[in-house]
């Protein structure tokens, strides 16, 4: 090698490493949940309820994206004493703006606010992160960094091992009284405020016992060794960038679409049972399963990781098993394990999405090519439409209702085991969720939630899914009922040529545990 060429190399790799050097975590300031919050109004207003049903939790399915909105929004109005937010991902669009001002208007009324963001979809929000985190009363720390903030491609390429693995939590924590997770990040196709793709998700508020197992949950990931302060990482917020905060959402809620998007909020009537307190909640038990934090980094063994604890918590089915689930990746174990639960007579359904209804073709290419597999093992297959009938500007998509005027993509992650307790939470049924991201669920034990998930495959899901069968000769074809007749494709629907060759490729990749 040319001497000058071996001095540039040299030099490079020096830069390089120094590129992706993570400050030290010494001196991070501790602080965990606030105990005393039971004379909050929150508390005042949770506790004769909650004593008339000593050691259960009290559950509301937020199965609306405005829904989901309007109860991390008015959280955030009531808190008090703390608010501790967790998040895989938060846009800075409309619904994002007016959550992180409602976050820093609660700071100003001298709310102590926790805000866990994973660091993997940050580009573009650091100075909105870093202006935060310069406000009274916020903390803002950031999941598994990149300690480059301009060349995130280059830190995945030196250090791919540690940030492969995202957190992929969401939890919304209001004075340790009451808390939103499921698998809604934060967005506008999340909240029902897109006008393009929007994700049918679905997310739980809870109050009771359970809240403070969130908030323990929280403190382990808030005292990670993958929770850096955002202020070591990040240029520091000018004046500028603070007031700019405040003026942004103001600017959100005097343009036409915000405006729309409050007014339907204001107007929804989950607004206002929230506000005449008139909610129902259905008290039972209820459990919290997560992965340790030290899943980020590669060291949690298999007892501290979820699918560990929730076998621990939630009987095996007997009987039927209904899953709903975005990215479906089974694997060969997976086949096997869902065939031996058919083999003893347990009845599977599986949701997940189409090709035309998902995100990531790689995902499907990995779920694709184990269809006939399942299908043989006696799993029902549906896949999601991404269209559906137009019913109306400005209507939601759910997993229970009829469809609106957006196109749609699955995002939700729930099951029911034998009519009588439903997961609802971030888990996907996938080789990441399941070794790589960290992860967080409810397991209910309910039968009336439990219900309306099999209500989605009796009912509302001809409507709104293609079943995949396998036909005499042993190919594949998806049936869809269309004006209450069935039409058959044996074709899969919204693939061209191309489009098979490319899903074809993927799928003979070795990437499954990547997916």
């Amino acid at each position: 090698m040319h001497p000058a060429l071996r001095a540039f190399s040299a030099l490079a790799i020096v830069l390089l490493q120094g590129c992706v050097a993570l400050p030290s975590l010494d001196g991070r300031t501790p602080s965990a949940r606030l105990h005393d919050t039971a004379d909050t109004r929150l508390g005042r207003s949770i506790a004769p309820i909650a004593q008339a049903h000593p050691g259960l939790s009290g559950v509301v399915p937020l199965i609306s994206g405005r829904d989901a909105f309007a109860a991390r929004v008015r959280l955030a109005e009531v808190a008090e004493r703390s608010l501790d937010v967790q998040y895989y991902l938060w846009r800075q669009d409309l619904s994002g703006t007016l959550l992180f001002d409602a976050l820093r208007r609660a700071a100003e009324r001298g709310v102590r606010v926790r805000l866990l963001v994973d660091d993997n979809n940050t580009g573009g929000v650091d100075g909105t992160l870093a202006a935060l985190d310069a406000q009274p009363n916020i903390e803002v720390r950031l999941f598994n960094p990149f300690a480059t903030r301009q060349w995130r491609a280059l830190g995945f390429v030196l250090d791919f091992a540690r940030l492969n693995r995202r957190m992929h939590n969401k939890s919304f924590t209001a004075d340790n009284q009451a808390t939103v997770i499921g698998g809604r990040n934060v967005g506008d196709e999340y909240f029902g405020a897109s006008e393009d793709v929007l994700f049918v998700d679905l997310d739980v508020l809870a109050i009771g016992p359970v809240v403070d197992d969130v908030s323990q949950d929280f403190d382990r990931y808030w005292a990670s060794a993958s929770s850096y302060p955002a202020r070591r990482l990040l240029a520091p917020a000018a004046p500028e960038d603070i007031a700019t905060l405040a003026a942004a959402a103001a600017t959100v809620r005097h343009e036409p679409a915000g405006v729309a998007y409050l007014q339907s909020i204001d107007e929804s009537p989950f607004m206002r049972r929230l506000l005449a307190r008139s909610l129902e909640f259905e008290w039972t038990q209820v459990h919290l399963v997560s992965d340790d934090p030290a899943k980020g980094l590669g060291l949690a063994s298999n007892d501290e990781l979820m699918w560990s604890r929730l076998k621990r918590v939630m009987k095996r089915p007997t009987r039927d098993l209904e899953l709903v689930s975005p990215y479906f990746v089974p694997g060969a174990q997976g086949v096997e394990f869902f065939g031996g639960m058919a083999r003893r007579g347990v009845k599977l359904n599986v949701l997940t999405n189409s090709f035309e209804a998902t995100d990531v073709s790689a995902v499907h290419a990995g779920y694709a090519k184990r269809r006939r597999a399942l299908l043989e093992a006696g799993v029902g297959l549906f896949e999601m439409k991404r269209d559906g009938s137009a019913s109306g500007a400005g209507e939601e998509r759910s997993l229970y209702a009829g469809s609106g005027s957006s196109a749609a993509s699955l995002h939700a992650k729930t099951f029911s085991v034998d009519g009588a307790h439903v997961f609802i939470g971030s888990f996907n049924f996938d080789p990441r969720s399941a070794r790589l991201n960290t992860e967080m669920a409810f397991v209910i034990d309910s039968p009336a939630l439990a219900r309306s998930i099999a209500d989605i495959f009796a009912g509302h899901v001809r409507d709104r899914a293609y079943e995949v069968q396998l036909a005499a000769d042993g190919s594949l074809r998806w049936v869809e009922h269309v004006d209450g007749k069935p039409v058959v494709h044996d074709q899969e629907p919204g693939m061209t040529f191309w489009k098979r060759l490319g899903v074809s490729l993927l799928s003979l990749l070795p990437i499954d545990w990547l997916l």
